[in-house]
């Protein structure tokens, strides 16, 4: 089977992982040692003000949102993304209000995102969709206007760039997420990189909240002064990521040599734009009869995915709103692999295999 995923690792994961087990340090929630290694060489990485490592990206996203004012208020977030990006907002207590997408990048769509603007909203989140970064310039111009923070959704984006900059350094915060499948990869992980004028007080509440709210730690004395969470990274984690991060950019060269290899090879008529400033975690096509079509690639022995069910059709969320472009999107959106252990003859394979479907329907 060749995998939707699949981590792009070496010798030196098991060695360094191997290390981390012997030295018997393997976490602490005070953020030292390897997640504190991963921090500074993140934050240099994508340029931002400062970056505060955790658990996961659900967590990172948790965390970002609880800097903001969103209580009872609404925050504008696409449908077409994982629920983590939805979840975060009720978790703060803000009320999720759905917003198309763009049917060409499957990022949030720039005009309805502003049209859904009103005086009850407390902030925006965008999703850099597969990798493929937003509309970074108009999204900021409309977020100035109305005085509004955005959070940007970056687990699919690690190392993904716009205008030059990588991602990470764009908004008031952004949320990365290293699981496994990520291009970053961990065996779990998260971080948030902040950018704003409050940056060393916000950096300063991110990680009391990682650590149960504990601040002023001094030897075995501390002192909790908000109620925090227990999301802080763990040191193997850590070193596996400060390994994964020396090789993320050639990683990502790789998955954007397939990608090309999809965008100019596919015979197909709606399939993900080529991009030099995408990251490609996956490429997604649209497939009319997906289900047919993902049991003919799996006979074939290709792993495919569905990213993703549109989030206001889901029976928790479950919200009567206009979103055509998200709804067909949703209906059809087909992920196949982009990883860069693939072996040109299975790129080759997986080409000829959804143009042999196309053509013989």
């Amino acid at each position: 089977m060749i995998k939707l995923f699949d981590p792009y690792i070496s010798n030196e994961e098991g060695q360094i992982a191997a290390k981390v087990i012997k030295s018997k340090f393997w976490a602490s929630g005070a953020g030292t040692n390897n997640v504190k290694k991963f921090e500074d060489d993140f934050c240099k990485y994508v340029g931002s003000k400062d970056c505060i490592a955790v658990s996961n990206g659900t967590a990172a996203l948790h965390l970002a949102l609880s800097l903001f004012d969103i209580k009872n208020k609404e925050v504008l977030v696409p449908s077409l993304t994982f629920v983590s990006s939805v979840s975060s907002i009720v978790y703060n207590g803000g009320k999720p209000v759905f917003v198309d997408v763009d049917p060409k990048t499957g990022c949030i769509d720039i005009s309805d995102m502003e049209k859904k603007i009103s005086k009850k909203t407390g902030a925006i989140v965008i999703v850099d969709f597969a990798g493929m970064p937003c509309d970074i310039k108009n999204i900021k111009k409309i977020a100035n206007d109305n005085n509004l923070p955005v959070i940007e959704d970056a687990a699919h984006s690690a190392g993904s760039t716009y205008n030059g900059k990588r991602i990470g350094s764009h908004f008031d915060a952004v949320c990365f997420s290293f699981h496994p499948v990520k291009n970053l990869a961990m065996p779990t992980g998260g971080a948030v990189c902040i950018n704003g004028k409050n940056s060393k007080k916000q950096s300063t509440i991110l990680k009391s909240l990682r650590w149960c709210g504990i601040t002023n730690r001094n030897g075995f004395e501390y002192n909790i002064d908000r109620i925090g969470w227990n999301y802080y990274m763990n040191d193997l984690s850590a070193a596996i990521g400060l390994i994964q991060l020396k090789k993320l950019d050639q990683a990502n060269a790789i998955r954007r040599k397939i990608a090309y290899r999809y965008f100019s090879q596919l015979k197909i008529g709606k399939k993900m734009p080529l991009s030099n400033d995408c990251s490609y975690h996956f490429y997604w096509i649209q497939v009319k009869n997906r289900n047919k079509f993902m049991e003919y690639m799996k006979k074939n022995g290709i792993e495919t995915g569905i990213h993703y069910n549109p989030v206001h059709l889901m029976k928790y969320y479950k919200h009567k709103t206009n979103l055509p472009f998200t709804e067909q999107v949703g209906k059809e959106i087909v992920s196949i692999p982009t990883h860069p252990n693939l072996k040109k003859f299975q790129v080759d394979f997986i080409i000829s295999s959804i143009n042999n479907f196309f053509k013989n329907i």
